[in-house]
């Protein structure tokens, strides 16, 4: 007992655990925020039908499903890369690059939970722009106050849903990480990545505190879920 707890406290008090622990909680908030906004938008935008370019941005948002991500992440390095199209681009306009760094691992993130957060939104509106958006243009309603004031207000449980799911999936993500992310410790090294590390070192109960922690997370979302009515 005492060994076990003397690994706890060895593990919890390291500094590069510390610094993963901050990290994953950061990400995990700021891709909240992101798939928020996205969310709605995409969500609208995919319950539109018969528009130029739909089909290509339903499969783009739900290849992280179908897609391994150590690939989808491999193919991301390529175009985010500085001398990758979007990644030259971003670093000749903006002065950003996405790859080893934070905002990489915030757009791995994001990447890899959206479509659980977009497809929830998408059906929704797409039930209710059948129902209520036609009640809605009979009475003289504009698109955009359709949008505002009757479809919006009426998927914030399924925007719940699936924001919850897109956090837990963010804190897991690992495939897409390691490649935008590049795993360096003390910089982009999450609480999935130092897993990793502690398994590929042999350290397995340095990697069995860490795997609790997040099975301890996983857990906490399970049981926001069932309170909030969405399982």
């Amino acid at each position: 007992m005492s060994g076990s707890l003397t690994i706890l406290l060895q593990t919890l008090t390291d500094t590069s655990v510390l610094y993963a622990l901050w990290l994953t909680a950061k990400v995990a908030l700021l891709t909240v925020a992101l798939h928020a906004v996205a969310g709605l938008l995409l969500g609208y935008a995919l319950s539109v039908p018969r528009w130029p370019g739909r089909a290509l941005l339903d499969a783009a948002i739900t290849m992280p499903l179908v897609f391994p991500p150590i690939a989808l992440g491999f193919v991301l390095l390529l175009l985010l890369g500085r001398e990758g199209l979007l990644g030259g681009w971003l670093l000749a306009c903006c002065d950003l690059s996405l790859v080893f760094s934070v905002s990489g691992v915030v757009f791995a993130a994001f990447v890899a939970g959206l479509p659980l957060v977009v497809k929830p939104v998408q059906t929704a509106m797409e039930t209710l722009s059948a129902r209520l958006g036609e009640v809605a243009r009979t009475l003289g309603k504009r698109e955009w106050e359709i949008v505002l004031f009757v479809l919006i207000p009426n998927v914030k449980r399924a925007l719940a849903t699936g924001l919850v799911l897109g956090f837990g999936r963010s804190m897991g993500e690992v495939g897409i990480t390691l490649m935008l992310g590049g795993n360096i410790a003390g910089r982009t090294n999450t609480v999935s990545l130092e897993i990793y590390n502690a398994v590929f070192a042999g350290e397995y109960s340095r990697g069995i505190v860490l795997t609790a922690l997040l099975g301890l997370a996983s857990l906490a979302v399970f049981w926001f879920m069932r309170r909030a009515g969405m399982s």
